[in-house]
């Protein structure tokens, strides 16, 4: 019973994140939807594990072909994620097709040897793959299953590094977007990328260790599985929580369209939005938000996100989140100076961070002093001057 539970595992942590994925309403941009496709391709491949590993011999030679063709989309429906998280704006079969084209033909040819093999021959090799070493038909599934086996290698490096790539490329336009450094940064994403090599290294592993090595060995199966579930469970977690990196697609482009015409029509100024840019931060005090994103200002002042971030790059020299954490800051020296023994915590939420990882970041970054280093200079100042 705890055998099967284990085995099962991961289809359930998977359905799991994909029920999440369906019903969070606060993240609903396009990579953590594409995300559900990649949960529903971990479902199928492991309920498939399952009905060999049970084992259901009637079962499973059904099922085979569906983790050929599934396992062989695993890396690349995962590159896409990312490119989702990163460059590209929503999925396109035209634009992202090629980069399913390669495992899809091996599959399919590798489908098509199974159905020219006779039934009970490929049934019975599918649990000892030294039988029938005479037959064509075995032999070409042999040849075939180990080009399978070599394309998950290559596209399990392939993936890894490209990814790799993408999050240093374009990590840095997240600060345009975002104000909280360790939201709008793409930690999460890059634990993402390492839980992807540390769950293909494990399926590696009982590639080459074979099922038939497997079978009997309950024990290994349950290691194995174990660091399955727990790598889709920390994949699925991190997908949900991590922010778009640029967020060009998200919606405040619906309201360019609208408030283009605006700004024409009342020929609003450079001035004029940076007035209401300044009393938004200055009189409202949006930067207590620890949530907020330049969409936010968006609706709040009626322009667009290239306005807006052309502004505070021109007066300021700075990008959007720089620009937001100096208004933290200095609520942040004012509440010290007035309550010195405060808590990191408090001082955190009440100065808009949101939490002491981002504030002592934000410090660090603007002036080059830690967390301690800076409080003490603030209330050594303060005393002095009282």
């Amino acid at each position: 019973m705890i055998h099967t539970l284990i085995l099962l595992s991961p289809v359930y942590i998977a359905l799991f994140w994909m029920i999440a994925f369906q019903t969070n309403k606060k993240n609903q941009s396009v990579p953590a939807k594409f995300l559900n496709i990649f949960m529903l391709i971990a479902v199928i491949c492991f309920l498939g594990q399952y009905v060999f590993f049970a084992p259901h011999h009637d079962i499973f030679p059904y099922w085979e072909p569906f983790l050929a063709y599934f396992g062989s989309l695993a890396f690349p429906v995962y590159y896409i994620y990312f490119r989702l998280l990163t460059v590209d704006d929503k999925f396109s079969l035209k634009k992202h097709a090629k980069f399913l084209v390669v495992p899809l033909l091996i599959a399919t040819v590798y489908t098509v040897g199974i159905l020219l093999t006779p039934f009970e021959q490929y049934k019975a090799w599918l649990y000892n793959e030294s039988l029938f070493p005479d037959s064509p038909d075995i032999q070409f599934l042999v040849v075939m299953r180990k080009i399978v086996k070599l394309t998950f290698m290559v596209l399990l490096v392939i993936t890894y590094f490209l990814n790799k790539g993408l999050l240093k490329k374009y990590a840095y336009k997240a600060e345009q977007y975002y104000s909280d450094l360790q939201d709008g940064k793409n930690n999460n994403a890059r634990i993402m990328n390492s839980l992807l090599v540390f769950i293909s290294l494990s399926s590696l592993i009982a590639h080459i260790v074979g099922r038939k090595l497997l079978l009997p060995s309950e024990t290994i199966q349950d290691i194995i599985w174990i660091i399955f579930a727990g790598s889709i469970y920390g994949i699925g977690y991190m997908g949900f929580t991590q922010k778009p990196i640029n967020p060009t697609f998200e919606p405040a482009i619906v309201i360019e369209e609208a408030t283009d015409k605006e700004n024409a029509d009342l020929n609003f100024s450079q001035e004029i939005l940076l007035k209401k840019l300044l009393n938004a931060f200055e009189q409202e005090k949006i930067y207590l938000n620890s949530q907020l994103n330049i969409n936010d200002i968006v609706l709040l002042i009626g322009t667009n996100r290239t306005y807006i971030s052309n502004i505070i790059n021109q007066k300021y020299n700075q990008n959007f989140c720089s620009f937001v954490n100096g208004y933290r800051l200095s609520e942040l020296e004012r509440i010290l100076t007035a309550n010195p023994y405060s808590n990191n915590k408090i001082l955190s939420e009440q100065s808009g961070f949101g939490s002491f990882n981002s504030m002592k970041r934000a410090i660090e970054s603007r002036t080059g002093q830690s967390m301690t280093e800076w409080k003490n200079n603030i209330l050594t100042k303060n005393t002095v001057v009282g």
